[in-house]
C-alpha cells in the first residue's frame, strides 16, 4: 500500500487543477481521464519523470471506498490515546465528506520532492477543510496539530500536538516524542510539564 497521508475534508469544494499545478512547479501534475477540476486521481512527478506522489480523491459514500475507509477510521480510533481526542474524533469524523489520499513515492526523497508534495497537500486542504491523518502518526485537529497518538514506540524528535482544554478548546504545544513523561501526559490528555505552548493559528502548509 505504501505510506499515505490524508486530508479528511468537510467541504466538497473541488481543488482547482490549475491552482494545484502552479503550486507544484517545477514538478508536474498529471490528471486521470477526468479532466479539469473534476479530477479523481493525480500523479505528481519531477520534470525528470520520477514520481513524487499519487493523489486520490474519494467521496464518502456508503458502500464505496471512501465510506468504507471512513468507517474504519471511526472504528479504529478507539484503540488509541488520549480518550478526549477519541471522543472528539468520533463526533467529528461522521462530518467528513471527502478523503484525499497522498501516497508518497520515491521522488519525495530527491530534489525537494517532499516540499513540493506538501505545497499541493496544503492547497487541497485549503479547499477541502477538515482534519489530517498520517499512517503511523495519527490524526490532527482542524489546525493541523496531532491530537491522537499512533506513533511506534521508537519515535523521537519534536512534534506539534494538541489536547482539549476543560473549556473544549484545543491547547497547542511542542512535544518531545521520545520523552516518556511527555508521552504519558499527552496520553492522559494533558499538556506535558515544561512543554512549549504554541499559538492557535493553523500550521502553515
Amino acid at each position: 500500500m505504501g505510506y499515505r497521508i490524508r486530508i479528511l475534508g468537510t467541504k466538497l469544494n473541488p481543488a482547482p487543477l490549475e491552482e494545484l499545478r502552479k503550486l507544484a512547479l517545477p514538478a508536474l501534475l498529471e490528471a486521470d481521464e477526468r479532466v479539469g477540476d473534476e479530477w479523481e486521481a493525480l500523479t505528481l512527478k519531477h520534470p525528470s519523470g520520477v514520481p513524487i506522489a499519487l493523489i486520490e480523491k474519494d467521496l464518502v459514500v456508503s458502500g464505496e471506498l471512501g465510506g468504507e475507509e471512513l468507517n474504519e477510521f471511526i472504528d479504529g480510533v478507539s484503540y488509541y490515546k488520549p480518550d478526549s481526542a477519541v471522543a472528539w474524533l468520533k463526533e467529528y469524523l461522521p462530518k467528513v465528506k471527502v478523503i484525499y489520499s497522498f501516497q508518497l513515492l520515491s521522488g519525495t526523497e530527491i530534489d525537494d520532492g517532499f516540499d513540493l508534495m506538501h505545497r499541493v497537500y496544503g492547497g487541497v486542504w485549503r479547499h477541502a477543510g477538515g482534519i489530517l491523518q498520517a499512517d503511523q502518526e495519527g490524526f490532527s485537529d482542524e489546525h493541523g496539530y496531532t491530537i491522537l497518538w499512533q506513533f511506534d514506540d521508537h519515535v523521537s524528535g519534536s512534534w506539534n500536538a494538541g489536547v482539549l482544554g476543560k473549556d473544549g478548546q484545543w491547547i497547542h504545544f511542542e512535544i518531545d516524542l521520545g520523552n516518556e513523561e511527555h508521552r504519558s501526559a499527552f496520553w492522559r490528555g494533558n499538556v506535558p510539564e515544561g512543554a512549549k505552548l504554541l499559538s492557535d493559528g493553523a500550521i502553515t502548509m
